[in-house]
């Protein structure tokens, strides 16, 4: 059992986390990575990339991603029903990309929760909804791992 007593967050750490600002932290995380690093890579944004999204790759095209025990469903809220013949979906084994919506140059890229199947997925359009269901692929091959000791 862990001894919850002796926990390094008492009432005092917990208070002095939430008066922290966000500003705060990341100078002091550039001050220290300044000192670990060579003048080489001082210039380096090590935090790009950390702060997107892994259910859409655009804020102009809201998309939520969830799964059932043998589906992954996909929904894609449609402003103009103009949209549904200009755009195309295509998607791996990991991702949906959707192309040509809301701009005929965009592309959004959606990672899935889950593996899926390549055959059988199914697009319906209501109410002003894109619901895409794609089956998952239940992939039980493993291999096993052997275990040498070494001296």
């Amino acid at each position: 059992m862990f001894p919850w007593n002796f926990s390094p967050f008492n009432k005092e750490t917990m208070q002095k986390l939430k008066r922290m600002r966000p500003e705060e932290v990341e100078n002091y995380v550039s001050e220290v990575m300044g000192k670990m690093f060579p003048p080489e890579m001082q210039g380096m944004n090590f935090t790009k990339g950390f702060n997107s999204s892994t259910e859409e790759s655009s804020p102009s095209l809201s998309v939520s991603v969830f799964e059932s025990l043998d589906y992954v469903y996909v929904m894609i809220p449609i402003n103009n029903e103009d949209w549904l013949q200009k755009m195309k979906l295509y998607y791996t084994s990991n991702q949906l990309i959707i192309e040509h919506i809301p701009e005929p140059e965009d592309k959004q890229t959606i990672t899935l929760p889950a593996i899926v199947r390549k055959k059988g997925s199914r697009a319906t359009y209501k109410d002003g909804t894109l619901e895409i269901k794609i089956p998952k692929n239940i992939d039980m091959q493993y291999s096993e791992i052997d275990i040498t000791e070494k001296y």
